[in-house]
């Protein structure tokens, strides 16, 4: 996806849910949160921790707590994206501007806010590294790639083990580490480009 470095860019390059992104955008804006680009996209802070996001896809857009787990949820609006993966974010989506109910999101983020406020905080599980044996295998043979990846950041050597062991079949996890190999020789991360 591409990087924005303001609101108003990326509510431009979604000209389908303009009026949506600007409805939302507004409404956030009257709150104590503070606006923000993060990862390329708007983010609305408090005391600089992360409170909500403001995202676009195809075929709805959407506001997401970070810390959306510890939200009541009432009107059963929240969606875990990721089930399985995402512990602590949920998602409320919208697929038109009349979806978009102020006073339902107001009462969401003051609580988002006062959650903060309170502590209420779900870090991310740290986990030992765990290499698929195809990433080792070619370790092994090729000690130029093992000292590369090496030098990698914890999260880059993560994302290339996962990246070859979620893969089923072994042609593909090894059509995968074809792909990462220059990669990790240049030094880079399976995804920076969304960085």
């Amino acid at each position: 996806m591409k990087r924005f470095t303001s609101p108003e860019e990326f509510i431009d390059h979604f000209p389908q849910w303009k009026n949506e992104l600007e409805k939302l955008r507004a409404i956030l804006l009257t709150t104590e949160l503070r606006e923000e680009m993060k990862w390329g996209m708007p983010a609305y802070t408090f005391n600089k921790k992360n409170i909500v996001g403001l995202g676009a896809f195809k075929s709805y857009v959407g506001i997401w707590f970070h810390q959306g787990v510890f939200l009541k949820d009432g009107a059963k609006k929240l969606i875990n994206a990721q089930e399985g993966k995402t512990k602590a974010l949920r998602q409320w989506r919208f697929d038109s501007a009349n979806d978009i109910d102020e006073k339902s999101i107001l009462e969401y983020v003051a609580e988002a806010i006062q959650n903060q406020k309170d502590g209420k905080e779900m870090k991310p599980e740290k986990k030992a590294l765990s290499l698929p044996k195809e990433l080792v295998n070619h370790f092994n043979k090729n000690k130029n790639v093992k000292t590369a990846f090496e030098k990698l950041t914890p999260g880059k050597k993560k994302e290339f083990a996962e990246y070859i062991a979620e893969a089923k079949r072994e042609a593909t996890k090894l059509k995968r580490l074809d792909k990462i190999v220059p990669m990790i020789l240049a030094g880079k991360g399976l995804n920076d480009r969304y960085r």
